[in-house]
């Protein structure tokens, strides 16, 4: 009777609900500063491009993530258990490291973001990122950690207040912004080159300083193909997908485009944060900054919480499944994994405190930061897609779209790489390397005579090699945090 009721629960959801829960799972923090982030180095058309270029290379990615759940849906531990699956223990693991490490510091510039938007009615927060500023965050992330560890989870009343302080105002800014558009402002300086017309070169530098942004408002996509056993028709689900998928996209678009409208691209990339709460006080007066950063704070503090449970789920996870130490498996009497808890926000902690020596630019940083270490988590699922795709047999239906979906998005996955940048990637490395101590760890823990296979050992070495020459980079100034 128990499985009975279960069943019934998790087959309730039609395609309005399922559309709903993956726009929710969607939309984050990264919204409400949309325009300035996008427009700080890009004019109005690299801005489309942009945008094209991610609407393709995210829809690919779904179509991905949608084809591999349908097919190893014995692959239940992540999306990192794609990299394994296709390429060993050691990929396998540096996944789920790059997929967790992503996961708390986007917690750190929820943070950054949470109280730049309480600055606006304490000025005691000022920007965000000074000393009381990180007193408080750090009371909120102590009290986050308390409320778990008693078994806490948020329950449905709390999901559908948070959609809501995320959709309401997100739709009343794109209205004002509709009705405030001026022509003559949008059409300045369409191309931002000197010569005010298109020069490739110079565009597609602008495209690229966009596409960290586009991937880290995205970020939690993959979690669309989680709600399949709850839908009340299978076929609902890939629907659903793809409806969400662009809905948020038709969000992102609009909310970015309709903002060059009323300023321009200097002027949004100016704002404070967050960006989206100054323009639309700027549209129609003091209560538009005082609606969307009430928005911004009820939304941030779900997600803040979702994301901190989710953040320690995947190394407890992990553990479980032997890829990361043992002792992330450790759970108290609630059934809460205390270890991968508590390690998560001693770390975000760590970084809350580097909010005193950003200069007013931490959640630029952690955003990017975060984005950064999961393109390596999406890249394998893109890379895994083309592999199993090949490999199947030729009779196998779709097989042909499958492994164009597998060539697209691979292709997307590297141009992320490329755009991230090199000093990025420098800083990426970095947090990276200390995984393969943990990796070894784990590989000892389970009594493996050979940790390393022979390319994981190269790879492993190269990394430290990258690590040593951004720490010389670092120290000489070359590149700077």
């Amino acid at each position: 009777m128990a499985t009975k009721t279960v069943t019934k629960e998790k087959r309730n959801l039609g395609l309005l609900s399922l559309t709903g829960l993956v726009v929710g799972s969607i939309i984050g923090s990264g919204v409400f500063n949309l325009m300035k982030n996008m427009s700080a180095g890009a004019s109005l058309m690299a801005i489309i491009i942009s945008w094209v270029i991610t609407g393709v290379g995210m829809l690919f990615l779904v179509f991905s993530f949608q084809n591999l759940n349908k097919k190893r849906r014995d692959l239940d531990a992540g999306i990192y258990s794609y990299a394994e699956a296709g390429f060993g223990k050691f990929m396998g693991f540096n996944s789920a490291w790059g997929y967790w490490i992503s996961a708390w510091i986007g917690n750190v510039a929820y943070a950054a973001l949470m109280f730049s938007a309480l600055g606006y009615f304490f000025h005691l927060f000022g920007d965000g990122q000074n000393w009381a500023s990180i007193i408080g965050a750090s009371v909120v992330l102590w009290l986050g950690q308390v409320l778990i560890l008693k078994g806490v989870r948020t329950a449905g009343i709390t999901n559908l207040l948070v959609t809501i302080a995320k959709i309401v105002p997100i739709l009343i800014f794109i209205l004002a912004a509709f009705l405030a558009f001026k022509l003559n402002i949008f059409n300045t300086d369409i191309w931002g080159t000197v010569s005010g017309k298109f020069n490739f070169s110079d565009v597609m530098t602008q495209v690229q300083s966009t596409m960290l942004t586009t991937v880290w408002v995205f970020i939690g996509i993959e979690g669309a193909v989680v709600f399949s056993g709850r839908a009340t028709k299978r076929s609902n689900v890939g629907k659903a997908t793809i409806l969400g998928f662009l809905s948020v996209l038709a969000i992102y678009v609009l909310v970015s485009i309709l903002s060059l409208g009323v300023m321009t691209s200097p002027e949004l990339a100016n704002l404070s944060q967050p960006a989206m709460a100054e323009l639309l006080k700027s549209i129609v007066g003091p209560w538009g900054a005082a609606f969307i950063n009430i928005g911004v704070v009820i939304s941030i503090a779900g997600a803040w919480l979702a994301w901190t449970m989710f953040a320690f789920e995947l190394p407890f996870r992990a553990a479980a499944k032997k890829t990361f130490p043992a002792v992330f498996a450790k759970e108290n009497k609630n059934g809460v994994p205390v270890v991968a808890l508590t390690v998560t926000n001693v770390l975000v902690q760590l970084f809350i405190l580097s909010f005193a020596i950003n200069n007013g630019s931490a959640y630029n940083f952690m955003y990017a930061l975060a984005t950064s270490t999961i393109l390596l988590p999406y890249a394998f699922t893109a890379f895994y897609q083309l592999k199993y795709s090949v490999k199947e047999k030729p009779e196998t239906p779709k097989r042909g779209w499958n492994i164009v979906v597998g060539v697209v998005a691979s292709l997307y996955a590297l141009w992320l790489v490329y755009a991230a940048g090199w000093s990025y990637l420098l800083l990426t490395v970095l947090i990276y390397t200390p995984g393969i101590f943990v990796f070894l760890w784990a590989r000892l823990e389970n009594h493996s005579k050979k940790p390393f296979k022979l390319y994981e050992a190269v790879i492993a070495l190269i990394l430290i090699a990258l690590s040593v020459f951004a720490i010389y980079q670092l120290a000489s100034g070359q590149i700077s945090i």
